[in-house]
């Protein structure tokens, strides 16, 4: 098979221009010390040989790649976005410095000059409708107070600054002094610049780039904080490729150079595109230019790195920090915290929290929201709760992101009694200085009843919801119906479905598959009742489990059915949709090779590629992603693969190893013992490992003993 051609994207088109305009020494100082060069392509069959001691990649491994553009005829593209041509650089002209390490001169009214005369104005301006034009209203008043029909430039910018937070009443004065009759009113650039910090504000981007365009069929001239409001705008507005466009546009103009403010926002914008070795380059031309990164460009540096998970990139925000001798302000602090969370450093995180609070930088609830995320995924429960006491002790400030961050991990490390006595203070009208619950501090303690099995307190709190005028949202729903199904409430939980859809809830993906795992966990009428409330939201899901259970409907029929769902759903859904498939064909008895043919297709689709692994000296199997069901029919294929390897006298490894976890979450299912029970039935020679726990092991010997035991190899088929 031919490889597949990476689609083109925007962030590399940009790449190349940006390179382009750069000098041969420009070069990032920082470089990963893990950094490989990339592979040019990615081969997804290949007879020839992998390096010395591994053996070739299964078909699985070679088709994980296909995962993300899966079944689809050509493949999606990554992103979406215009790519920017580049900007030619006359070659016989010096290349200037990459910066303006100062604003131009901003023009601002008279410090003298008073808003009384125009105050009768304002107040009529003030009562018009937001899209009235203002033409009628600017004429009378200026032609009554003798000026003609034009009013002075001090006049005409404080009536734009007043205007400022109506971006329609804006335009239209900015319309109405365009229009007047020539050599009455030099309009020039900072009366655009005024209008186009309006439509900024607004993120009225369409607006903003029409305006810039006029003033260049104008001949007005684009200065820096032109170019500067607009690449802003386009940041907000998150119009990447059109803030590197006009950037590149600024870059090729005429006497018109970046400043520190526009430098701040297109390393955001390029961070933001995922365009990191051009943020590391115009970083350091900029360096390079004499010009002192500022609070912003920290920030954004940290939070580039923190995405990738990028621990080194981080060092180097914090050597460059010491270089130019800047300290962290809550900013940056906070960027470093959420940076330090993204990679696995939750020590790290602490630590650089404890400094933060020497410096004498006051954290807020982002800084706290940050440290509960990251000692939530540590499973650091108590250390977050003991955050949660200082900063009470502190009264430090508390918003609903923090209270349901904290909530959220407490039911990920299953502090019930913790997140209770929380919920309790937020309800209690007396505490002040919590917020109230919300949909998602009810949601999240309607998971932590639900995970803990505690079907009728989540119910409890589901019905509070409803009555106390809360809405719940799609995931209060689908915990509370999951809950009820693992309780074997299937009545109930179909119940709750019904109720939602006549509010006019609209289910998910994840929705369905909550009522796929009910359907597995369901009996025969119940089943019916489960698929007749999901024949209305995913009919073609239905169909599915219809097609997976008659015994006359060949494979090619079951692939037809199972792409058209799995395209469907978002990718992030597809691997629990197989799951739960395979749980269903278990529980109830559809014929015996459907669970297979899920589990092979699902493989050949790359959702399962990373299950099986297999070394000269050992093959693994990594379960900790699957359904008990599906686990089951991974090691049962696994092990025909043994055994056909067996009967062709193909060599084997000296050992087999079955990951499954052990979690020792309060509210975690138990995958390892129900695979122990499995094993006990089949009696194949896996044993627990004494070194690592929630894994099995098996020596090459105890499994062909075993085989040769066996009446016939085709038993460990399942």
């Amino acid at each position: 098979m031919a490889p597949l051609p990476a689609p083109p994207t925007a962030a590399s088109a940009s790449a190349s221009a940006f390179l382009f305009l750069s000098p041969p020494w420009s070069r990032s100082r920082y470089q990963h010390p893990k950094t490989k060069p990339k592979p040019t392509a990615t081969i997804l069959c290949s007879s020839t040989a992998t390096a010395a001691g591994s053996a070739s990649p299964s078909l699985s491994e070679q088709l994980e790649p296909l995962s993300r553009t899966l079944l689809h005829d050509k493949p999606t593209p990554i992103a979406d976005r215009p790519t920017p041509e580049p900007t030619w650089v006359n070659p016989t002209r010096p290349k200037p410095s990459v910066l303006s390490l100062s604003r131009h001169r901003r023009r601002s009214p008279s410090a003298n000059t008073s808003s009384a005369p125009l105050q009768p104005l304002l107040r009529a301006l003030r009562a018009l409708p937001e899209d009235a034009d203002l033409a009628g209203t600017l004429d009378a008043f200026f032609l009554q107070q003798g000026q003609g029909a034009a009013p002075s430039p001090s006049d005409a910018l404080l009536l734009l600054n007043y205007l400022h937070p109506s971006w329609r009443k804006t335009l239209s004065l900015l319309a109405w002094l365009r229009a007047l009759p020539a050599g009455t009113f030099q309009l020039d650039t900072i009366f655009f610049n005024v209008a186009l910090k309006s439509l900024r504000a607004a993120r009225q981007w369409p607006h903003a780039e029409g305006l810039a365009l006029d003033m260049l069929d104008a001949g007005v001239p684009l200065d820096n904080i032109t170019y500067s409001t607009l690449i802003t705008a386009a940041r907000r507005c998150r119009q990447f490729a059109k803030a590197v466009e006009w950037f590149e546009r600024m870059y090729a103009a005429d006497g018109v150079l970046p400043d520190e403010v526009t430098y701040s926002a297109v390393l955001d914008v390029y961070a933001h595109l995922g365009m990191k070795e051009e943020v590391l380059a115009l970083f350091d031309r900029a360096r390079g230019s004499g010009w002192k990164p500022d609070h912003v460009a920290f920030a954004v540096l940290a939070k580039m790195f923190g995405e990738v998970g990028d621990y080194e990139g981080i060092q180097f925000v914090f050597k460059e920090m010491r270089e130019v001798g800047i300290k962290p302000n809550i900013f940056v602090y906070n960027a470093l915290l959420e940076a330090l969370g993204k990679t696995g450093k939750p020590g790290l995180a602490r630590n650089l929290f404890e400094e933060m609070v020497v410096q004498g930088v006051d954290p807020n609830a982002r800084t706290l929201t940050a440290l509960a995320k990251i000692y939530g995924r540590a499973r650091w429960g108590r250390d977050a709760l003991q955050l949660w006491n200082k900063m009470r002790e502190l009264k430090l400030p508390a918003d609903n992101i923090l209270c349901n961050t904290l909530l959220s991990m407490c039911a990920d490390v299953g502090l019930v009694a913790e997140a209770e006595q929380l919920f309790n203070e937020m309800k209690n009208p007396e505490c002040r200085d919590v917020p109230k619950p919300d949909k998602w501090s009810y949601t999240a303690m309607i998971n932590i009843y639900g995970s803990n099995g505690d079907t009728d307190r989540a119910l409890q709190l589901f019905g509070e919801m409803l009555k106390g005028g809360i809405e719940p949202n799609i995931m209060s729903y689908t915990i509370v119906i999951q809950c009820l199904g693992k309780a074997q409430r299937i009545q109930q939980a179909v119940e709750v479905l019904e109720a939602g859809l006549e509010k006019g809830l609209k289910p998910d993906d994840r929705l369905c598959g909550c009522l796929l795992s009910v359907i597995a966990l369901s009996s025969g009428e119940e089943m019916e009742m489960v698929l007749s409330s999901l024949e209305k939201v995913n009919q073609n899901l239905v169909k599915l489990i219809r097609v997976l259970g008659d015994a006359q409907v060949g494979a090619d029929d079951i692939t037809k059915e199972l792409k058209s769902v799995l395209n469907a759903a978002a990718p992030e859904v597809r691997r629990p949709y197989c799951n739960c498939l395979i749980d269903v064909c278990h529980n109830h008895g559809f014929p015996p090779q459907r669970a297979r043919e899920v589990f092979h297709l699902a493989q050949t689709y790359g959702l399962y590629s990373k299950v099986q692994s297999r070394k000269d000296e050992e093959w693994s199997l990594d379960l900790r992603s699957l359904s008990v069901g599906a686990a089951k029919t991974a090691f049962d294929d696994w092990m025909q693969t043994v055994s056909e390897r067996w009967v062709q006298h193909k060599a084997l490894p000296e050992s087999f190893t079955v990951y499954t976890g052990s979690s020792t979450h309060k509210f975690a299912q138990g995958l390892a013992s129900a695979f122990a029970a499995h094993l006990e039935q089949m009696a194949v020679p896996f044993c627990p490992s004494e070194s690592q726990a929630g894994s099995f092991i098996s020596s090459r010997d105890d499994l062909v003993s075993w085989l040769q035991r066996s009446s016939s190899p085709a038993v460990v088929a399942g």
